[in-house]
C-alpha cells in the first residue's frame, strides 16, 4: 500500500471508476465518487458521493456520506448521512444528521474529548 498526500489548498476528486488501494491524506477537501480500499484523512471537508465507497477509516472536518463506508467515521464538526447512504461502522462527531432512508449499523459518540484527528 502506498500513502498519497495532497496539498493544503487542493480540492481532490476521486472520480467514478477510480479505485485507490492505500491511505489517502489531504490538507484540503476531498470528494469521493470512486472506491478507496484504505484510510482517508483530510483536514478539510469530505464528501462521499452516491456511488462512492470507502473500506477503511475516514477522518475529516465535516463529512457528508451519500455512498457507502465500511469502517469508522470521525469528524471534528459534523457528519451527515444522506438518504441513500450506508455506514457499517462507528462514528464520532459534534453534530450528527441522519436523513430518512440512510442505513447505519454501529455506534455513535458525540463527545468532544473523544474526537481525535491527525
Amino acid at each position: 500500500m502506498k500513502n498519497i498526500s495532497v496539498g493544503r489548498d487542493a480540492i481532490t476528486i476521486i472520480s467514478s471508476g477510480v479505485i485507490i488501494e492505500g491511505k489517502l491524506s489531504s490538507d484540503g477537501s476531498v470528494r469521493i465518487d470512486g472506491i478507496i480500499k484504505g484510510d482517508l484523512n483530510a483536514h478539510g471537508n469530505i464528501t462521499i458521493g452516491e456511488h462512492g465507497e470507502i473500506i477503511g477509516e475516514v477522518k475529516g472536518s465535516s463529512i457528508t456520506l451519500g455512498g457507502k463506508v465500511y469502517g469508522s467515521i470521525n469528524a471534528e464538526e459534523k457528519i451527515v448521512l444522506e438518504p441513500k447512504s450506508l455506514l457499517k461502522g462507528d462514528l464520532i462527531t459534534k453534530i450528527l444528521v441522519i436523513e430518512e432512508g440512510a442505513l447505519f449499523e454501529g455506534t455513535s459518540q458525540m463527545n468532544l474529548s473523544a474526537i481525535k484527528t491527525e
